[in-house]
C-alpha cells in the first residue's frame, strides 16, 4: 500500500508529486502529464499569467519556467507572454526531473476502503493507498449554459474542447463569453479566416492593463505591488496569503469568488479583437435549437440569428457532484460549501480523512489563486504537510462516515 496516490498530472498534480517525493513518501502518480495544456488549447494561444508567476513547484525552487526556457535558448521576460505550447513542454520537463515515473493510465474510480483508498485504472488494475490527492484540473467542471446543453456536440462545444480550430476555417462561428478564453479564441478564429462574433452578457468588455515594469520607483511598488495575480494589494493578498484568505468569513469569500478577477482579456489580445471581431454586448442566449446548417440562437431583447457552430467560453463550475471518478458513497460523504464545491480544511483535506483536493475545486476555500498555476506552490507544500500529518495520526479504518449536510460553512468543518 502506497502512502499517497496522486490523481492528475497537470501543474497541481505534478507539484504535489514533487513535494511528496522529496518528503520521502511512497507514491504513485496517474495521468497524462499536462494533458489539458497539450490537448485542449489551440496552437497560437499564450499564457495570460506572467512567466515568473507560472512556475510549477519543487521544494528547492530550481525547476522554474525561466530555467526551462534557458535550456531552449529563450529568455522568459516580465511583460512578454509565453506560448502555451512552451508551457506544456516545460511541464513535461518538470515531470522528468522532479517526479517519479508518471503512469499515464486513467483512473476511473476511487473508493474508500479500510485503512485508506482503492483506485481502479481504465484497464482494471487496482491500486491501494493510505491517502489520495485529487488534482483533476478543470476538465471535469466544464460549464455550458443551460440553453445550449441539449444540442449536439457537432453544433455546440466548450472552448476547452479544442486542441485546434482548423475545422472552423471559412465557417460562421459564435463565441459566447467575455473573458480571455472567449476573446483569444475569437481572435484565433478570425485570423484563420472564420466568420466570428462574440456574444457577451456584460455591457462592456474588460481588458487587463499592460503590466508596469518589474523595476520601478519604490513608491509605485508600495502603492501597487506586483503579485502572481496582477498588481495591487487585493491581488497580492489573494496570491500570497491563501492560508489567511481561508479564515475570512464565508459570505466574504463567496462575494470575492463571484467578483474578484472577473472576465477580462489580456492586453496583448485587445488589438487582435478590436476591429477584427464583431462583439455584441448585452446579449444573453435564452434558447437555442438545431436548424438546417447550424443553430438558431434566441436572445433576450435582441433579434435571433443563425450560426453554424457555437463555442461556449463560459468557464468551469467545480462542484462535488462533478467528481464522478469518486464512488457514489465517497462523493456523497463529502461536506460542501454554499457554491457546491467540497469543503477543505487548512491542509486541503476534505471532510473524508485522507482525501485531499487540489486546484480549481479548492478556490472557494483558498481563493482566486487556486484558479491559476500560481496557486500550485502554496497547495503542494501545504497539502504534503497535511498528508504527512494524516499518515502520522493514521487514517480511520472502517466504514465511510455518514453523509454530511449539503451545505457546510468553513467554520463548521469538523476536524479542521
Amino acid at each position: 500500500m502506497y502512502d499517497l496516490l496522486v490523481v492528475g498530472a497537470g501543474p497541481y498534480g505534478l507539484s504535489v508529486a514533487a513535494h511528496a517525493a522529496a518528503a520521502g513518501l511512497t507514491l504513485r502518480v496517474f495521468g497524462r502529464p499536462m494533458a489539458s495544456w497539450r490537448d485542449n488549447m489551440p496552437g497560437g494561444m499564450f499564457l495570460k499569467s506572467e512567466p515568473w508567476a507560472s512556475n510549477l513547484s519543487d521544494p528547492e525552487g530550481r525547476l522554474r519556467l525561466d530555467a526551462y526556457c534557458a535550456t531552449r535558448g529563450v529568455t522568459a521576460r516580465h511583460g512578454e507572454p509565453i506560448p502555451v505550447e512552451m508551457f506544456a513542454e516545460y511541464g513535461l520537463w518538470f515531470a522528468r526531473h522532479a517526479v517519479p515515473a508518471v503512469d499515464e493510465r486513467t483512473v476511473t474510480r476511487i473508493a474508500a476502503r479500510p485503512g485508506g483508498f482503492e483506485a481502479v485504472t481504465a484497464d482494471g488494475e487496482t491500486v491501494r493507498a493510505r491517502t489520495v490527492a485529487l488534482a483533476v484540473g478543470v476538465m471535469p467542471f466544464v460549464e455550458i449554459p443551460a440553453a445550449l446543453r441539449g444540442l449536439s456536440p457537432a453544433l455546440v462545444s466548450h472552448s476547452s474542447h479544442h486542441g485546434d480550430l482548423d475545422r472552423f476555417r471559412g465557417r460562421d462561428v459564435t463565441v459566447i463569453g467575455g473573458g480571455q478564453a472567449a476573446l483569444e479564441t475569437a481572435a484565433l478564429l478570425a485570423e484563420q479566416g472564420s466568420w466570428v462574433r462574440v456574444l457577451a452578457r456584460a455591457d462592456r468588455l474588460c481588458w487587463n492593463d499592460v503590466p508596469p515594469a518589474w523595476e520601478r520607483p519604490w513608491w509605485q511598488s508600495v502603492r501597487t505591488p506586483h503579485s502572481g495575480l496582477g498588481c495591487g494589494w487585493r491581488n497580492w493578498f489573494y496570491a500570497e496569503r491563501p492560508g489567511l484568505y481561508r479564515l475570512l468569513p464565508e459570505p466574504t469569500r463567496a462575494r470575492i469568488a463571484a467578483t474578484a478577477l472577473g472576465p477580462a482579456g489580456a492586453w496583448w489580445v485587445r488589438d487582435r479583437v478590436q476591429g477584427s471581431v464583431e462583439v455584441r454586448l448585452d446579449h444573453e442566449v435564452t434558447a437555442a435549437r438545431a436548424v438546417s446548417g447550424g443553430v438558431r440562437l434566441e436572445m433576450a431583447g435582441a433579434e435571433s440569428f443563425e450560426t453554424e457552430h457555437v463555442i461556449a467560453a463560459t468557464g468551469f463550475r467545480a462542484t462535488r457532484d462533478r467528481l464522478t471518478l469518486l464512488s457514489g458513497d465517497l462523493r456523497g460523504s463529502l461536506a460542501t460549501v454554499p457554491d457546491g464545491s467540497p469543503a477543505v480544511g487548512r491542509d486541503f483535506e476534505s471532510s473524508h480523512p485522507g482525501l485531499f483536493l487540489a486546484g480549481l475545486v479548492t478556490a472557494a476555500g483558498f481563493g482566486p489563486a487556486m484558479r491559476f498555476v500560481y496557486g500550485a506552490a502554496f497547495t503542494a507544500g501545504t497539502l504534503v504537510r497535511g498528508v504527512r500529518r494524516r499518515l502520522h495520526t493514521g487514517v480511520p479504518v472502517g466504514a465511510i462516515p455518514a453523509p454530511a449536510p449539503d451545505r457546510l460553512g468553513a467554520a463548521q468543518t469538523v476536524g479542521h
